[in-house]
């Protein structure tokens, strides 16, 4: 035992004067470091040393005053890059933030965006950092980070990986920001094209993927399982969509956002995620969604009533099928796509959207019964599901009816009730919904009365 605690001791030592050493050469005095060594926070001053070197410490006034810019714009620019106020007597700044300030200028000076768009811009570029940031180091295993709980022995080791983590991964986030703009900049100039030849915004497929019980499943995993779960789902996601033409625009907790530019290749990256996350076996199903219009591109993300409509539609969707909008079943047939077949499904009645056609997109051939992993327990339960919950929202609004005053004198005639209309079952039109069984596929009498 005693061998083994003078072995640590001799390598805490010698890891103590490793960082000593490289704290001196980054400008650190013999005072800091002890301090630092007391205080058992020299894993801190590495880390703070090595990612933002030290030098002259200024305030914001000091910033402001060497930049010549107002303290009010610098304080924005830095909100939005993400970072904490500061207090305005905190050395809190260096060389760095002096550099970071002259470019944002120098945008603006260029006339590449007036000072709006930069801190638009800066707001972007601060929540992809921290979220690569955090990718960095907030994994199960994260060799950067060491765990041994003793400051020093945690400081010599991220000095040794940083030393040689830190160039590489900024040549590599500069190598894909260029491989990214390039495309970027490519999509941008052919949709800028487009939408001046019709006239409107630029039109996209905008698809949504969710993951089927994934509120149930976090609730009774542990965290390095649950880690698995999103990493593989996310993996599947970006794999799925990129090979095959889209783009992954945001991953949001058990669902993915995609946007495609032809109707056609949505059909197949809309399909292709249904069939892979069958197949996998860590991964229960995923509902897809595919709707087709103008969106307003704005920050790298998709806005607009497509975005709206798709977003809803998923929430419809039965375990392992792909809804498309009726605008979409269009343009994939104005596209001439061949080897896929859309189903007419009875109209659904979208929260914020209203009454909308649905149709559900299959692979040509494909006979309902050999879907994977899907079964009529499956189809039966989720049409359950959506009529308990159109059941409660006509409960809620026939309750706040109730619950208001009468409109009109006692004995005022009432407008009369609509007529309801029992459609007959026909094949290809609007049905039951999204069911497999024949008996699921008939509508249910009164299926088409008038949204309320």
């Amino acid at each position: 035992m005693s061998n083994k605690v003078a072995t640590e001791g001799q390598q805490r030592m010698e890891a103590l004067a490793r960082v000593r050493s490289l704290l001196l050469e980054l400008g650190c005095t013999r005072e800091e470091i002890d301090r630092a060594v007391a205080d058992d926070v020299l894993d801190l001053l590495v880390v703070d040393r090595m990612l933002a070197p030290a030098g002259t410490r200024l305030t914001q006034a000091q910033v402001a005053e060497r930049t010549d810019i107002p303290i009010e714009v610098a304080r924005r620019f830095w909100r939005a890059l993400g970072f904490l106020d500061v207090d305005e007597d905190d050395l809190a700044f260096t060389e760095m933030d002096i550099e970071a300030v002259r470019l944002f200028q120098s945008m603006v000076a260029m006339g590449l965006v007036d000072i709006d768009s930069a801190v638009q811009m800066a707001r972007v570029i601060g929540s992809s950092m921290a979220r690569i940031a955090e990718a960095e180091t907030g994994g199960a295993t994260t060799p950067i980070l060491a765990a041994s709980g003793d400051s020093i022995i945690d400081a010599d080791e991220f000095a040794m990986q940083a030393g040689e983590a830190l160039p590489a991964m900024g040549r590599l986030l500069e190598y894909v920001w260029r491989r990214h703009l390039q495309a970027a900049t490519r999509r941008a100039m052919l949709l800028r094209a487009r939408a001046s030849e019709e006239g409107i915004s630029p039109v996209m497929t905008v698809g949504f993927a969710d993951m089927v019980g994934f509120t149930v499943l976090s609730q009774h995993l542990g965290d390095e399982d649950l880690a698995a779960v999103v990493a593989r789902f996310e993996e599947l996601a970006h794999d799925t969509v990129v090979a095959l033409g889209g783009r992954v625009v945001k991953m949001i907790g058990d669902e993915a956002m995609f946007v495609v530019p032809t109707a056609t290749s949505a059909a197949e990256i809309g399909l292709s995620l249904a069939e892979a996350y069958a197949d996998d076996e860590l991964l229960s199903d995923v509902r897809v969604a595919l709707a087709v219009g103008p969106v307003l591109v704005q920050d790298g993300d998709f806005y607009g009533p497509v975005v709206n409509l798709s977003s809803r539609l998923v929430g419809v969707a039965n375990p392992g099928t792909v809804l498309v909008s009726d605008d979409f079943r269009t343009a994939l047939e104005a596209e001439g796509a061949e080897g896929f077949t859309t189903r007419a499904l009875r109209t659904r009645n979208l929260k914020d959207i209203g009454r909308v056609q649905v149709w559900k997109l299959s692979r040509a051939g494909t006979e309902p019964g050999a879907d994977r992993r899907r079964n009529v327990r499956w189809e039966r339960l989720g049409e359950v599901l959506r009529e308990l919950d159109e059941l409660r929202d006509r409960g809620e609004q026939l309750v706040v009816r109730a619950s208001r005053p009468p409109a009109g004198e006692a004995g005022q005639s009432q407008p009369p009730r609509p007529e309801r209309d029992v459609p007959a079952s026909v094949p290809g039109q609007p049905g039951r919904g999204d069911s497999l069984g024949p008996e699921l596929e008939a509508p249910l009498e009164g299926d088409d009365r008038p949204a309320p």
